[in-house]
């Protein structure tokens, strides 16, 4: 069974999916949303068919204390819209909430030591948290 990383943006989403052994995590796209949040649902949807995804893990905003600002609310929001558009009577697929605290940081972090140009940046950034999103939630897999 392969997992879905979700990194949810104002702006872009973020995709990444594992290996089907569940071990390794890696970028698949950046879907813009262009105020679309229903195109962007279809699209996610389409790659959760495509993948043959059970499960979505979505990178879940916490405030450094831990407790939950406007930027998880809205989160909140987009997982149950998600969970509406790919959960029917042919789909189980289960959908994770997933602690994303310095995902961003650390995916500008790898893109500098890389050497990644700054017009690539925007476009790969929410790719790359959505693998550090994924690639701790499989790896906290390994450790139960």
């Amino acid at each position: 069974m392969r997992i879905m990383g979700i990194d949810y943006g104002d702006s872009r989403i973020g995709v990444s999916v594992s290996d089907p052994m569940g071990w390794i995590a890696q970028a698949v796209e950046t879907i813009n949303l262009n105020g679309s949040t229903s195109k962007a649902l279809q699209r996610i949807y389409e790659l959760a068919q495509g993948y043959s995804a059970g499960r979505i893990v979505v990178g879940f905003p916490k405030n450094m204390n831990g407790t939950i600002g406007p930027r998880g609310e809205k989160t909140l929001e987009f997982i149950e819209l998600l969970d509406r558009k790919i959960n029917n009577e042919e789909n189980g697929i289960e959908i994770i909430k997933w602690d994303e605290r310095l995902t961003t940081v650390a995916a500008n972090r790898t893109m500098h030591e890389l050497g990644v140009k700054t017009s690539r940046k925007k476009k790969l950034v929410d790719q790359i948290a959505a693998v550090y999103i994924l690639q701790g939630y499989l790896d906290s897999l390994k450790n139960l």
